[in-house]
């Protein structure tokens, strides 16, 4: 008992097995409390709220909300996948003119919201927009005598939302391919394999876990995503959950549809979790890759 009295405030604290927490530990408590209360709010109303009312959504427009949101996530995966990985590698391991200003370039879009681009490029292709009035003009056509593409459409969401997000991938990307270290390179060349095999191999393999970040960010927003599908005309969980709210005045089931929004988003994560695991795919150790410069011929 003397022992014990004679040890200092540290040592009192290290034997009671008590530690006073810090003032990071009680501020991060304390948002991941706000920022979970939404949360927790909505999955409160799953047991809640009207069947008649889930009835009608079921039989009516319920399987419309699920198809064009899953249709909306495989397109803009496919393409922010285009858009974003070939112009992380070009700007990062290859040397032309103009690559610098590109390079920061390529990220504008996130500066633009995806339903002022879908406003201006309707402008621009609609059957009154500019492109196709100059067409009609030219060749003496009327509307409907020839094919283009409707902007207001599935297909339209997809390329303005893959046009607005890629930079996500981009962006990620691009890190992961200028940490890469040029002895891995060198190794595979050195090996007999040539630069794109080298490339599909090797460096999009080492990059996956950025590029699939990236990737879960983008179809994140997606999912989110309300003025552009409302733009549109397209019927999916957002826009679902905007008429359920305002326009049958159900509370309860407006919250139902955000957990179903919800737990694709929880899925989304799973999946890109259990896609890099513990592994690690790149490494920055040894000196980097030299830029391949591209001829212009």
């Amino acid at each position: 008992m003397g022992a014990f009295l004679f040890m200092n405030k540290t040592s009192l604290v290290r034997v009671s097995g008590w530690q006073r927490p810090s003032f990071i530990s009680i501020a991060a408590v304390l948002v991941t409390v706000v920022l979970a209360f939404p949360i927790a709010t909505i999955f409160s109303y799953l047991f809640t709220g009207s069947i008649d009312l889930w009835q009608h959504l079921w039989g009516s427009v319920l399987s419309d909300y699920l198809i064009n949101s899953i249709c909306l996530l495989l397109g803009v995966t496919i393409g922010v996948l285009l858009l974003g990985v070939p112009t992380a590698w070009l700007t990062s391991v290859c040397h032309f003119p103009g690559r610098h200003w590109l390079s920061w370039a390529l990220l504008l879009p996130l500066a633009f919201p995806s339903y002022i681009i879908a406003y201006t490029y309707t402008g621009m292709l609609d059957a009154a927009g500019i492109i196709q009035s100059t067409l009609r003009q030219w060749t003496g056509w009327e509307y409907g005598d020839y094919w283009f593409f409707e902007i207001r459409s599935l297909g339209g969401a997809i390329v303005m939302l893959s046009l607005v997000l890629y930079p996500y991938v981009y962006l990620l990307s691009r890190t992961a391919f200028l940490d890469q270290s040029a002895t891995i390179m060198d190794a595979s060349r050195s090996l007999g394999h040539n630069r794109f095999r080298t490339v599909f191999k090797l460096s999009l393999p080492m990059a996956r876990p950025a590029i699939i970040a990236g990737l879960t960010l983008a179809l994140m927003e997606t999912l989110a995503d309300f003025g552009t599908v409302q733009y549109f005309g397209l019927s999916t969980f957002t826009t679902g959950i905007f008429r359920t709210f305002y326009g049958f005045g159900d509370t309860a089931a407006a919250a139902q549809l955000s957990a179903v929004l919800l737990s694709f988003v929880v899925l989304l994560i799973a999946l890109e979790r259990h896609s890099r695991k513990q592994a690690r795919y790149h490494s920055s150790q040894g000196k980097f890759i030299e830029p391949i410069q591209l001829s212009r011929g």
